[in-house]
């Protein structure tokens, strides 16, 4: 121990003798005790959980972003897909769209003339009914293809409901709530029912029933493919309404508060049956071709105030040239 302490000292005043400059660099002293130590400092003090450490870190081979695959040959790229386990991109030309409701009516109803001030009992009514019977046997057809999707359809319990529809719809035109209106119309006619009520003040009040309504036509076809399948219904509306259309100045632009007026009208509904979801809309309104034109609507436009011109004074220009003309005469 007593020779340990002697190199100790011995070691500790060589080196403090090589800092003061008192030994040379290729002294054997020096030789012997220049030999530094390293020690690792990253290294855990406790190497007990040395593998887990070491699972932790997972090494991942990045892809390499420059990489530019126009400038690769199709092989190359192939051979890169197949390496990174992707499959090549397809050149996608399809496009999803949903066709919630058809774009026109089919076979359109033709409403016959006179409807509505034809008694029965006279000739022409009767061949209205006879060419009612006649176009019956499609109809029938229709109301047996819906009985497959909606087993429980009635003629009379659908008039009621497409009633309630009709007064819903006119409902929320006169209080613009657009948001409601989708469930009760569909896409192709909802365009049409916000530009008859835009700028304008609406109301309208369903008063009775002149005639029960009923189902005069009713088609089915298929879109796209067999199993798609939409149906229309005719309902014809004979009631009594009062309707009172007002601008965005508050004027009257047509109608009257007060007056109630008859009003027959034939609302196509359409339904999406191979929708399970599918609920009857309105589709659009059958106008008759004999049906007179309706009265145009008074609309208010700003007018134009124009200055009123003096006729006895004469304008500059006019003077310029009375008084050039004069010069030349005098000349």
């Amino acid at each position: 121990m007593a020779f340990r302490g002697v190199s100790i000292k011995s070691h500790h005043r060589l080196l403090y003798e090589k800092m003061c400059g008192f030994l040379i660099g290729n002294s054997p002293a020096l030789t012997i005790n220049n030999q530094t130590v390293r020690h690792r400092r990253t290294k855990h003090w406790d190497p007990k959980w040395k593998t887990l450490r070491r699972l932790k870190v997972i090494k991942v081979d990045l892809p390499n972003f420059r990489e530019k695959f126009d400038e690769l040959s199709e092989e190359e790229v192939r051979s890169r897909l197949k390496q990174s386990g992707v499959l090549p991109t397809r050149p996608w030309q399809e496009h999803p769209f949903s066709i919630t409701s058809t774009g026109q009516i089919f076979e359109a109803y033709v409403p016959p003339e006179g409807d509505g001030k034809v008694s029965p009992i006279t000739v022409q009514g009767a061949k209205q009914s006879l060419q009612f019977l006649e176009k019956k046997t499609k109809t029938m057809l229709t109301v047996r293809k819906i009985r497959q999707f909606e087993e429980e359809f009635d003629g009379p319990q659908f008039c009621k409901e497409a009633t309630n529809i009709y007064i819903k719809v006119h409902e929320l035109m006169a209080k613009k709530e657009l948001d409601n209106l989708t469930d009760y119309v569909t896409e192709r006619v909802y365009p049409e029912v916000i530009h008859n009520i835009d700028n304008k003040t609406l109301n309208w009040k369903y008063l009775k029933d002149v005639e029960l309504p009923r189902i005069v036509h009713a088609r089915h076809t298929n879109v796209v493919t067999n199993d798609n399948i939409f149906a229309q219904v005719t309902v014809r509306f004979h009631t009594q309404q009062i309707l009172a259309v007002y601008d965005r100045f508050g004027r009257l632009m047509h109608g009257s508060e007060i007056l109630a007026k008859d009003v027959l009208e034939y609302v196509v509904f359409e339904k999406h049956l191979s929708n399970q979801y599918g609920v009857w809309r309105i589709h659009d309104k059958i106008i008759p071709t004999w049906l007179p034109p309706r009265e145009p609507l008074r609309r208010t436009f700003r007018k134009i105030v124009e200055p009123e011109v003096d006729s006895t004074v004469v304008p500059h220009e006019e003077e310029n040239v009375e008084k050039d003309t004069s010069k030349e005469l005098s000349k």
